[in-house]
């Protein structure tokens, strides 16, 4: 809305099964076709919130989360590329000239598209899954120190709570590689070049990270 009322022209990029993004006078609304419903999403959020709060043992907890994140990053990668493959609209950003690339680096889908259109990106976030936003920005983030997210632990850590955060760390490649490994090949298509995702995350020109810093 500032961006707006400042004399910049916004364009919100969204699929037809978006929940939360509507129209808006103060940016212009494009949608793309998507092979799902506005339904199937709001289911998954609504699992995805009610897992959040389940108080299940550490195993427990990994073997439900990668049950799904398997789901629901199938769907997710769907929408990415419909996006990347809508040739019409592709077309459209790439001849509206745009400054600059505003996204959620959560999902590649717009470090990709700020890539093709040879954009600058600026990333808004809370934070990434398996440390992605520290390996994209290329911060240490040691296991032993820095408590991971379903450790449950704080910055103060016991020797079997450093172990439980080693062992999470391990299993977040396992995790991450289920989600985003396929989007590699599909940014390698569309930029016609071998990309990895770690590349995709430290594309960005600049980072917004909404939390707190030590």
């Amino acid at each position: 809305q500032q961006l707006h009322q400042r004399g910049h022209e916004v364009v919100v990029i969204a699929s037809e099964a978006s929940v939360y993004i509507k129209g808006a006078a103060f940016y212009t609304l494009k949608r793309y076709p998507v092979p799902f419903r506005r339904e199937d999403v709001e289911a998954t959020f609504t699992s995805l919130g009610r897992g959040v709060f389940e108080n299940v043992p550490l195993l427990r907890r990994v073997i439900k989360t990668y049950k799904k994140v398997k789901e629901d990053s199938a769907l997710l990668l769907s929408a990415c590329s419909h996006l990347l493959h809508n040739k019409e609209l592709m077309a459209s950003l790439a001849e509206s000239s745009f400054d600059a690339v505003l996204t959620d680096p959560f999902l590649p889908c717009g470090p990709i598209v700020a890539l093709y259109l040879a954009l600058p990106a600026v990333f808004f976030l809370h934070a990434l899954p398996c440390s992605l936003d520290f390996q994209g920005t290329q911060c240490p983030n040691p296991p032993s120190y820095v408590p991971r997210a379903l450790s449950l632990n704080s910055d103060h850590m016991t020797f079997l709570q450093r172990v439980k955060n080693m062992l999470i760390f391990l299993s977040e490649s396992f995790l991450c590689n289920v989600v985003y490994s396929p989007y590699e090949p599909l940014a390698s298509e569309v930029l016609q070049k071998d990309v990895t995702v770690q590349e995709l995350m430290g594309s960005a020109s600049i980072w917004l990270l909404k939390g707190d810093f030590v």
